[in-house]
């Protein structure tokens, strides 16, 4: 895949618009069939989100059923599993935010099935999969169709915990399932029906369903498995108590607005800004617990890997890449299909592949293509506004650079910069760099928060730069102020 990479680097256009360049989008392309037809899978199909623009690129390729040698469409249907967890954390989140629960809110009191021995959950606990539950995959993906009273049941039972609630990430379908069972009593709708009230009827995702009764005639995906060389029909799964945790049914065009709804929650609002409620509780999903466990970055093959720094947030992997910086992602394997999703949410792009091969593995796919546009220099990391307090900080350091004295503006000092370095220390130094730099254009105020920021000058002999770091006080003071002089080569 990294030999994919070079030639992108090398074929792909300058960052424009959307559609993808044609060059980049037909390797991308490439990739993905060829992926497909060595793993082998029956069928595939991807697409491409940028912000604001949604599906910029889409793919298919193969045959949604084995059988009769039906084809991959666009429109085909999907289930794409685990991916189904982000609908379901983002509608808990959206109660917390309405204040009809609370993430910290113990369990039994929404679900008073748990009373006696699950007195020590949490919501957030189970949005993190932090519940003390043991991994269930393989047990819970078959549980999908189980009934409401027998999950009923199985809840006044109890179930075993693996760990003590609390210790660390552990993943369980089964709390998800349990946070589905939280909308249905918290809305007095099935879960179902409150998630598509409140996710697939406003995005237009009209071909996504939780029941399979719903997909056309003809335009499922159907599930196979590859055993004794030959394909395998899976058994098909209706709708149940599980599918908070993995039920959904969609498609490419249908999905790409939903990866498009995430993107939207970028960048936020400047501080002291007002944005929609709704945006902040997008962004929430990406807040993880837990210790970071470190990954390396799907379907890197080079060494030494690049390694991904991950946490669980709601319904999404949430990681540091060496290269993309942030991105969330997650898979979704089930009997008879298997779905990857990664998105930048930064950079303002995203990326999905769906199969109908169990438990099939596209996630190296994904990150494939998602780093190939990065590396093609079309993701591009959000700007932050120059807020009006930074803007105050930079004149003033302008002033000193002017002067050379560090004092020359000592309202704009907070109390620690002469304490942590004196004025005689900082002034030398200064003069050191201004020797050395020669004549500088006006600079370039770059912002990295509404607190901080980055002066750049370009000088005739290189360029001057200047950090600054303000202190938490009401008027802009420097608590920070760092020099860096980069000479050019000659």
């Amino acid at each position: 895949m990294r030999a994919l990479l070079a030639a992108v680097l090398l074929a792909a256009a300058p960052a424009t618009a959307a559609p993808l360049p044609a060059d980049l989008a037909a390797r991308i392309d490439e990739n993905m069939r060829a992926a497909a037809n060595m793993a082998p899978w029956p069928g595939i199909a991807w697409g491409i989100v940028k912000r604001g623009e949604g599906l910029v690129h889409s793919g298919h390729h193969g045959l949604a059923d084995v059988a009769s040698e039906r084809k991959v469409e666009a429109d085909t249907r999907f289930r794409i599993a685990s991916m189904t967890k982000a609908f379901t954390a983002l509608t808990i989140h959206e109660l917390a935010a309405e204040g009809k629960i609370r993430l910290d809110d113990p369990v039994a009191r929404h679900v008073p099935e748990m009373a006696g021995w699950g007195d020590a959950l949490t919501i957030t606990d189970l949005v993190h999969h932090m519940a003390g539950f043991v991994t269930d995959d393989p047990w819970g993906d078959r549980q999908t169709p189980l009934p409401e009273a027998e999950f009923t049941a199985l809840l006044k039972a109890g179930v075993p915990f693996t760990r003590a609630p609390g210790l660390t990430h552990e993943y369980s379908n089964l709390g998800y399932a349990i946070l589905g069972r939280v909308i249905r009593n918290v809305t007095g709708q099935p879960f179902e029906a409150e998630i598509a009230r409140r996710r697939f009827q406003p995005l237009g995702m009209n071909a996504t369903t939780f029941n399979l009764a719903d997909v056309p005639q003809g335009k499922l995906a159907t599930g196979w498995r590859w055993e004794d060389q030959q394909w395998k029909r899976e058994p098909d799964m209706a709708p149940g108590t599980f599918g908070a945790m993995g039920g959904v049914i969609t498609t490419v065009p249908d999905y790409a607005r939903w990866i498009d709804h995430l993107l939207s929650a970028w960048p936020a609002a400047a501080p002291g800004t007002a944005e929609p409620k709704a945006r902040a509780t997008i962004r929430s999903l990406l807040r993880g617990e837990g210790s970071p466990r470190g990954i390396n970055r799907p379907g890197d093959g080079n060494v030494p890997f690049c390694r991904v720094a991950v946490v669980y947030g709601g319904g999404l992997r949430v990681g540091e890449d060496c290269t993309m910086g942030r991105v969330a992602f997650h898979g979704g394997g089930y009997p008879g299909y298997g779905s990857h999703m990664v998105f930048a949410p930064d950079g303002g792009w995203g990326v999905f592949v769906f199969s109908n091969n169990t438990y099939a593995g596209p996630a190296g796919l994904a990150w494939a293509a998602l780093m190939a546009i990065q590396e093609a220099g079309l993701m591009k990391a959000d700007a932050l506004p120059v807020s009006p307090a930074l803007q105050t900080a930079a004149a003033g350091v302008e002033r000193i650079l002017a002067s050379g004295r560090v004092a020359a503006d000592p309202a704009l000092l907070a109390i620690n910069l002469l304490m942590d370095r004196d004025a005689a220390h900082r002034d030398a130094a200064l003069a050191a760099i201004r020797s050395r730099t020669g004549r500088c254009d006006a600079p370039l105020l770059t912002a990295a928060g509404a607190l901080e920021g980055t002066l750049r000058w370009r000088c005739r002999n290189g360029t001057l730069s200047a950090q600054l770091l303000l202190a938490p006080t009401p008027s802009p003071q420097l608590q920070a102020l760092d020099w860096r002089f980069e000479a050019d080569e000659r």
